[in-house]
């Protein structure tokens, strides 16, 4: 993204969607179809939900930017335009998981993400707690060992703190050679996270 474009906004906003729980379960040592298809599914949901906040806000006399929830602007890093993770991580949606992904205390890593600039005047939401402790779920269940059970309490500095990132992207590009998938993912380490487990969300509900 040009740097005009992140100069022209004070505020960032945070829009998670929850996956289903039935796809991310048939999730086991690597993605299906049904996954992929949800995937883009959501993705899609996501950025007409920007879309539309954009409209509302530019109603108002605002501006804002919506920066599509898939966008890849580097494809050998895997990274786009802004990080999504890291807006939903200072807007209080979840912590940075020993995975990198974001950890909703209600649906843990089963969400997608997408981020709305803009200049219209907000109150800011403050970062949770980083609550992963000691649990290493995600790490043992990573089909590519690419996650290095990393404690923090806030964020990591790099990716390489918490992953051995070439590992991931290896592996995420075999699985989307696999027929039925044709989209750079995996879900193995959502689906291990005890926070997006639906009998833990119910426990956590009581």
């Amino acid at each position: 993204m040009p740097p005009h474009v992140l100069e022209r906004f004070t505020n960032a906003v945070s829009v998670a969607v929850q996956l289903s729980d039935q796809i991310i379960d048939g999730v086991e040592q690597a993605p299906t179809p049904a996954y992929a298809e949800h995937y883009r599914a959501v993705n899609a949901s996501l950025d007409r939900i920007t879309t539309g906040l954009v409209k509302w806000i530019t109603s108002r006399s605002y501006s804002a930017y919506a920066i599509p929830a898939s966008q890849v602007v580097d494809e050998l890093n895997l990274m786009g335009g802004i990080s999504h993770k890291a807006v939903a991580r200072l807007a209080g949606i979840g912590w940075q998981g020993k995975s990198l992904l974001i950890v909703s205390p209600q649906y843990g890593p089963r969400i997608r993400l997408a981020t709305l600039l803009t200049d219209m005047p907000l109150k800011a939401d403050q970062p949770v707690k980083n609550k992963c402790g000691t649990c290493k779920e995600c790490a043992k269940a990573c089909p590519a060992a690419a996650i290095k059970n990393i404690r923090t309490d806030d964020r990591y500095a790099t990716r390489e703190e918490a992953l051995h990132f070439s590992r991931c992207v290896e592996q995420t590009r075999r699985f989307k050679a696999k027929l039925g998938i044709n989209a750079q993912i995996c879900g193995v380490c959502v689906r291990a996270c005890p926070f997006g487990r639906l009998r833990t969300r119910l426990r956590l509900a009581k």
